[in-house]
């Protein structure tokens, strides 16, 4: 009930841009821009690490792009949800077509570069899943909401995407604010599990695990660990919505020249 108050609270109320604070715009053009998914390209957190599969991004997380992330998962800003689910959705075909370019498999970041997804090739987004308590207390689930958004977005664009929520907590872990990589990767160490049955859902197509914000890459490895162990088969790759400025990756073009990937 609080969700679908928030969603039409956000409908018939006059508010602010969750960006830059224009008044009377959800969003405004400037702050849209900044989520256009143009520039996503390939981000790799600093020891990132082991198991974490290739992950593209498609905004920095600072600034405007920062202040709708949060406002949507935070203060329940649920119209952000689409113009996030459009970025989450330019990055989850960066991942899937670089899959794509090497072979189906999983590819490095900056082995291959973002591009639209082959024709006919199925993708299925399985979301990072939010501890049942923070999804009680928001009055959703924030990463969920935009995989829909990303997968409704590539279907328009006629890429076959759905999404499939697999993964569950089965242990309760702590607040990741605060906690460095090594004490994350202890943290969410076993944290994953697939649902019975929920390997058959993704089976036969590229899978690719999508949250909205990477900071040391340990979520989506025990995500991906998850996944394996439960024989969900490989993992594509992983997208997120935004990434710190110094992960993106460098990556040199055809031309040798040194080109720089949402920097």
């Amino acid at each position: 009930m609080r969700g679908w108050w928030q969603e039409l609270a956000g409908l018939v109320l006059p508010g602010a841009c969750a960006g830059c604070g224009e008044p009377r715009a959800v969003l405004c053009a400037a702050c849209g821009r900044a989520l256009d998914g143009g520039a996503a390209g390939p981000v790799r957190p600093s020891r990132g690490p082991r198991g974490l599969p290739p992950v593209y991004g498609a905004a920095v997380y600072e600034g405007a792009v920062r202040a709708v992330v949060l406002a949507h998962k935070e203060r329940g800003a649920l119209a952000l949800a689409g113009p996030l689910g459009a970025a989450l959705a330019a990055a989850v075909a960066a991942a899937a077509a670089a899959a794509g370019a090497a072979g189906g498999g999983a590819a490095g970041p900056g082995e291959a570069g973002p591009g639209a997804v082959g024709p006919g090739a199925a993708v299925v987004l399985v979301p990072v899943p939010s501890a049942p308590r923070q999804v009680r207390a928001r009055g959703h689930d924030p990463v969920r909401r935009i995989a829909l958004a990303a997968a409704g977005r590539l279907r328009r664009a006629g890429v076959p995407a759905r999404v499939a929520s697999v993964l569950r907590q089965v242990r309760p872990v702590a607040d990741q604010a605060g906690l460095g990589a090594r004490e994350r990767r202890a943290n969410l160490a076993g944290a994953l599990a697939v649902y019975r049955g929920g390997a058959r859902s993704a089976a036969g197509a590229r899978i690719v695990l999508v949250d909205d914000v990477i900071t040391t890459g340990a979520t989506l490895a025990e995500a991906a660990r998850a996944l394996g162990a439960a024989g969900a088969g490989p993992v594509a790759g992983a997208a997120v919505v935004a990434a710190p400025p110094g992960s993106f990756v460098r990556i040199r073009s055809s031309t040798r020249t040194e080109q720089h990937s949402c920097e």
